[in-house]
């Protein structure tokens, strides 16, 4: 007897961060951009912070600003 697993493949996105902006490139290649003003803790962060950060089922999370970004 066959055994499946239904795990989802993960999708990750490739976050950047440029001239006061965030970006998010996505696994079909489309990139999103975020004003670093709608975020005033990514906005005030550190590389370490913003290089922390995990891929959840909505969007983003930077895990040592604890702060989600939709996507």
């Amino acid at each position: 007897m066959p055994l499946f697993t239904s795990r989802k493949q993960e999708k990750k996105v490739k976050v950047t961060f440029g001239n006061g902006l965030l970006f998010v490139e996505k696994p079909d290649g489309k990139q999103l951009a975020f004003p670093l003003e709608w975020f005033p803790k990514l906005l005030q962060a550190t590389d370490e912070e913003r290089e922390d950060w995990v891929q959840t089922d909505k969007g983003i999370h930077f895990n040592q600003l604890d702060l989600d970004v939709l996507i």
